[in-house]
This record gives structure tokens, sequence and C-alpha cells, in this order.
């Protein structure tokens, strides 16, 4: 039963209220003031839990920061877990969702509203006629957007990036199976950044 929650479901709008800019460059959204004396690049899936886990620890935190104008963070969403929702591909539906809510200007709260009520891997994920539902709910009226959902406006460029993403030698970590890219990762200047408790802190007080 549990493989199926998600179904008939009306997906839980966040209460992110934020009036920073955002703006999508290819398939990386850029959340924040363009001078902020830092960046950092946020690889995650939509599937992926540790990537929820990430967003329930450091996602206020964040947010602060980009409000405050001390940080601008680029967000790539990538469809790493593929094959590990039932049926397969709500990670590549996901990510082009969010990139189309992004064109709307309603990126983070549509982005927060999908970690907040994130799907069990390996279960069910949310259908188009649902991200297209939330996108209605965050206020998104468009005709562009629900057409976009139901084509895959950016699938093809979200699948070639991360072809390239995931063979990037500067990405790459050490995990149980060996040295490759996982989610979540986030760079500082193309270094990967080791996520501690206060890491947030120590890259925006150096303003760096």
């Amino acid at each position: 039963a549990s493989k199926n929650e998600t179904e008939g479901q009306q997906i839980p709008a966040a209460q992110t209220q934020s009036d920073v800019p955002e703006k999508r460059e290819g398939v990386v959204v850029e959340t924040g003031d363009q001078d902020a004396p830092t960046t950092i690049d946020i690889y995650a899936d939509f599937l992926c839990p540790a990537c929820g886990s990430f967003y329930e620890q450091f996602g206020e935190q964040i947010q602060q920061k980009i409000d405050d104008g001390s940080l601008l963070v680029r967000t790539h969403p990538v469809p790493m877990l593929m094959e590990a929702s039932d049926p397969p591909g709500y990670s590549l539906d996901a990510a082009n969702a969010s990139l189309l809510a992004a064109d709307e200007g309603k990126f983070t709260a549509f982005h927060d509203s999908l970690f907040q009520n994130q799907p069990a891997e390996g279960g069910r994920g949310y259908s188009n006629d649902q991200l297209i539902q939330l996108g209605r709910d965050l206020g998104i009226e468009s005709d562009a957007f629900a057409q976009g959902i139901r084509n895959g406006k950016y699938e093809d460029q979200l699948t070639s990036e991360f072809q390239k993403t995931s063979n990037n030698p500067a990405l790459m970590q050490e995990g149980p199976r060996g040295k490759g890219f996982s989610t979540p990762t986030v760079t500082h200047q193309g270094e990967i950044v080791q996520l501690t408790d206060n890491w947030l802190d120590q890259l925006t007080s150096g303003n760096s």
C-alpha cells in the first residue's frame, strides 16, 4: 500500500515566502543576489532521501543567507534515480517541472514543496497532473508550464547535462561503492564542500 501512497494526493504547497531573484540558466537555477559574496552549487535529486535530509537540516539556514544577500545558490536538479521510482522516471519529471517553475519565478516554493512531501524511494512518484496542480496552487497560471511538464520540455537537456556531471572528476567522492558522483553534492569555487554541521557559516563568514 505504501508503494502507491502518493496516488491521488494533492502535493501540499510549501509556505515559502521569498522575494529574491530567481533565474534559470540552462538546467541550473540561480537563487539570490548575483553580487552575493558567496556562491555555492548544489546538486540534488528530488527523489533522493539524503537530499531530503540535507534540505531538512540546512534548508532554512540556506534560505536565510539567500534572503539577507550573503549567498547565491546555483541549484542543479539531477535525474540520477531514474529507476528508483515505480513507474520509473519521477526523478526526471520532477527536475523538469522545477525548471519550468523557475521560468515562472516560483522555483523556491516548488522545490521546497517537493522536498517537504518527498515520495518514498522505490515507490510511486508524483504524476504530471499532480506536478501541474502544485504549480497552480503556487499561483502558476500559464499554459506553458503545464505543456512543458506534459512534453518534457527540459528532459533532454537535463539528461545530457547529468551525463557530464556524473562523469566529472571534480564531482567524484568516495562512497560505499567506491568513488563516484552522489547526491547531495555541494561545491564552492569548484571544490566539494564537506557537509559538517557548520559548513555554511564557515563558507559565508569568510565571504570568499
